[in-house]
């Protein structure tokens, strides 16, 4: 009798006990939840489930719900789908739970199953619209996995670890670098995160080799990478500057993302510094993404103003600071999440929602803005798309191909990298913009009108280059220009093509600051008179100052120093007379033109781009003839043609700008007069303010 007694009491202990512990679990997963740990919150609400009685429906199904609302949130589909699953045999109070079951079951490919309980939950609030887009997407979604697009997908080894590898941004002039977001072993910080249940993410990079491989990506050292959440990063078009998230970790309250800037200093990043977008301090800004231009950041937020939970925003960048944030508005945003915004160089955006008609999870999107500015979205279907997550692409240039994360395919909900490409036929022009010895611009410009209405202003790259989209049938004319030097202009016709291509412009920039070398100008021996060969040189120097009316110039001719000075200055005066003959005699006005003969009296100075072609030479060696005599007779000889030489100098750049009276002349004033429309674009790159530039 006292064993039967102990028996029973020792059982009813143990259900009080159970139901206590229930309870604490309840209470350390509401805490957890409360600051965004939903992998820890999980767990404790599992286990309170585990410790309710079956009979106690409410509690169960309440329990339950929990747990799958936190698995939901860190892509743990399977057991947020069992979850829910068990929430709805438990007759959960809120109709909500057929929802998020068929969402679950839509990202793990059931289709038919969630098409049943999206069409029970709409029963319940038949005008959702997640709900009918969502059921539209699983009737959609086996028609596009059956009529594929023409892009082909590939997963990536090098580039993914045994975690999660996601958010890829192709960087430098030639897309030669890849920086994405790891949470693999080689991070910073040796937590596991309550939040996700793994490390904290850092920012890799991975680089190609001579040969034009990649090589592992390897961890950024600097300080962008901290003991917190770091990724998503987006870069300037100039590339100094870069932009990411980071969550930093508070075991009392919520964290909220934030974007921090870094600034590129020789081969080392900065220590960030907070982006502040608003004031408000209960907002997450994250998942940053620059326009091509440079002039606009996009980001993600879920602050007040939006249509949905996460919303796209962009704000100006100034160079007295940012502007007032936008919503981006219908249709691009929706009562769901939209994420992970990011550019290609024509300017079509490309995104991430849960809340348009998709596959499942967050799903891939191109946007395009027309000219009245209102946007067009379309989704990218199978094979880019799946029932998984589908998120931040980055392509290679111009070109439509590039790397994208996914996590389909994975249990985990782990993301991973894979490559993408789509043929397309693609007509591009890609220019180099230099001085005339050879080096590259960085600073320089390029102008671009076409009689399509193309009206555009061109940054360079650092190697001087750029790359722009063109279109077939379509005639353009390029201005190149850089502040301290003179213009040069190109012109180009496009044709059809039914093949890509690829159009290749030089942009050549004289000097006004120094003597620019006229080059293959020759003469009859020991004669001022010109020959054939130097028709080509003479009249690339006619168009440049036909390109360049404004400019007047020194014609001076150079001899060596064989022969007496008197003789030398004679032949040089009458060489540089010869060449300014020609040019009179091919339209340029006399009054711009001023012969010299300097004979052998300037010897040349070598420039460092010289040394690369005559290794004997050093920058600022001065070809004097006591400095060539004490070289080899080969060497002499070279040494003598480069002294023999025509050059011309800028002398003025005002040349028919002012009247006899010295003011401004009315055909100047229409010429250089910016002329701005409401978008800040001009008419004639000439008319722009730095479109001629001296």
């Amino acid at each position: 009798m006292k064993k039967l007694v102990y028996i029973l009491c020792s059982g009813i202990m143990a259900l009080w006990l159970s139901g206590c512990g229930a309870e604490n679990n309840v209470k350390k997963g509401d805490k957890y939840y409360a600051i965004g740990e939903y992998f820890d919150a999980a767990a404790e609400y599992r286990k309170a489930y585990m410790r309710t009685k079956p009979k106690e429906r409410e509690k169960r199904g309440e329990r339950a719900y929990k747990a799958a609302d936190c698995f939901r949130r860190i892509n743990y589909t399977a057991r947020a789908m069992g979850s829910y699953q068990n929430a709805a045999r438990y007759h959960y109070k809120d109709s909500i739970v057929y929802f998020y079951l068929a969402e679950m079951q839509r990202k793990n490919g059931d289709y038919k199953k969630a098409i049943q309980n999206y069409e029970l939950y709409l029963q319940y609030k038949p005008d959702d619209i997640l709900a009918r887009n969502g059921l539209q997407g699983c009737q959609l979604a086996p028609i596009w996995k059956n009529r594929p697009t023409l892009y082909s997908i590939k997963k990536e080894p090098l580039f993914n670890s045994r975690r999660s590898d996601m958010c890829p941004v192709l960087a430098g002039d030639d897309s030669e670098q890849l920086y994405l977001t790891s949470t693999r072993p080689q991070a910073t910080g040796n937590e596991i995160s309550g939040i996700t249940g793994i490390k904290s993410g850092d920012i890799f990079m991975a680089k190609k080799d001579e040969e034009g491989k990649w090589l592992q990506p390897e961890l950024i050292e600097s300080e962008v990478n901290s003991e917190f959440d770091e990724g998503a990063c987006a870069f300037s078009p100039d590339g100094k500057t870069m932009y990411f998230t980071r969550c930093t970790y508070d075991p009392d309250y919520p964290r909220y993302a934030q974007i921090f800037t870094s600034t590129r200093s020789d081969a080392s990043w900065s220590t960030p510094q907070v982006l502040e977008i608003t004031k408000d301090t209960l907002s997450s800004y994250a998942h940053p993404a620059v326009s091509p231009d440079g002039e606009w950041l996009y980001f993600v937020s879920d602050m007040p103003g939006g249509i949905g939970g996460l919303d796209i925003w962009r704000i100006k960048l100034t160079s007295n600071g940012l502007g007032g944030a936008e919503n981006l508005g219908e249709p691009i945003n929706s009562p769901g999440d939209e994420m992970f915004p990011t550019f290609r160089p024509n300017g079509e955006l490309y995104f991430s929602s849960n809340g348009h008609i998709g596959m499942g999870g967050l799903d891939l999107f191109k946007a395009q803005q027309d000219s009245t500015g209102n946007w067009s979205i379309e989704n990218l279907q199978y094979p880019m798309n799946s029932s998984g997550d589908d998120f931040g692409m980055t392509f290679e240039g111009l070109h439509n191909r590039g790397f994208f994360s996914t996590n389909r395919g994975d249990a985990r909900g782990w993301d991973h990298i894979m490559s993408f490409v789509c043929p397309e036929v693609l007509l591009t022009v890609k220019g180099w913009v230099y001085e005339k010895d050879g080096y590259e611009l960085p600073d320089g410009l390029v102008y671009m009108v076409g009689n399509d209405g193309t009206n555009l202003k061109l940054s360079v790259k650092g190697d001087g280059s750029f790359t722009q989209e063109i279109k077939p049938n379509v005639d353009y004319v390029f201005l190149g220009t850089c502040k301290g030097f003179l213009n040069h202009k190109e012109e180009l016709r496009v044709d059809t093509s039914s093949v890509s291509k690829e159009y290749v412009l030089q942009f050549e920039l004289a000097s006004i600051t120094a003597p620019v070398l006229v080059d293959n100008v020759f003469y009859e021996f020991d004669s001022a008179e010109l020959t054939q060969a130097s028709t080509l040189a003479l009249d690339s120097l006619v168009e440049l100052l036909n390109e360049n009316p404004n400019v007047t110039i020194e014609l001076s001719s150079h001899c060596d120093y064989r022969g007496n000075d008197a003789y030398n200055i004679r032949l040089s005066q009458r060489r540089a007379e010869s060449v300014v003959n020609y040019l009179i005699a091919h339209g340029i006005a006399t009054d711009r033109l001023t012969p010299v003969g300097y004979g052998e009296s300037r010897p040349k100075v070598i420039r460092k781009k010289l040394t690369e072609r005559y290794t004997f030479l050093h920058e600022n060696d001065t070809l004097t003839e006591a400095f060539i005599k004490k070289l080899p007779e080969a060497q002499q000889e070279i040494c003598n043609a480069l002294n023999r030489r025509t050059e011309f100098k800028v002398l003025r750049t005002t040349y028919g700008l002012f009247d006899e009276n010295g003011k401004l002349s009315k055909s100047a004033i229409e010429k250089i007069a910016p002329k701005k429309d409401e978008d800040e674009t001009v008419d004639d790159p000439s008319q722009f303010e730095g479109g001629i530039q001296y």
